[in-house]
This record gives structure tokens, C-alpha cells and sequence, in this order.
């Protein structure tokens, strides 16, 4: 999977936990999931859950606390996934 299949993957997991829908169509890797999202920050728990779901890994806290623009996502995304194999 590479990173424009996460990003458009990601972004179906962000839509519930975004407000404004029309923001996400402006996501690209610099977006800042709170700052321009307005993703609220007990939320972010809840997209890393399901992050953790849809991708089938786990992410640790540490890897959790760098997941603040959506391509630190994908990258905390794409480290997981290839720890698996």
C-alpha cells in the first residue's frame, strides 16, 4: 500500500471525527489534524483506535504522540505495517 492509497484510506477514517466534511477535501500531508481539521483532541484516541483497526497494527504511545499532520499518520501508518512483515 503506498502512501496516496493510506491518505484516501485515512481519510474515511477521519471523516466521522471531522465537523466541516469539506475540509477534507483540501487533506494532503501537511494537514494538521487539529489545527485544520478541528479535530477535537479526545478524539485523536479514537482515530488512532481505529487507524489500529483498519490497518491491523498496533501503535504504542510514542508513535501516537507524533501523529499530528496526517503525513505523520501515514508514516507512523507505513512503519507499523512494515514491522509486520
Amino acid at each position: 500500500m503506498d502512501r496516496r492509497e493510506i491518505l484516501d484510506e485515512l481519510k474515511k477514517v477521519l471523516w466521522p471525527y471531522t465537523e466541516n466534511k469539506a475540509l477534507l477535501d483540501g487533506v494532503n500531508e501537511h494537514t494538521d489534524l487539529v489545527n485544520d481539521l478541528k479535530i477535537n483532541s479526545a478524539n485523536l484516541v479514537d482515530i488512532i483506535i481505529d487507524a489500529e483497526s483498519k490497518y491491523n497494527i498496533e501503535i504504542d504511545m510514542d508513535s501516537a504522540e507524533k501523529m499530528i499532520t496526517v503525513g505523520n499518520c501515514i508514516d507512523v501508518i507505513t512503519e507499523k505495517m512494515n514491522a509486520r512483515k
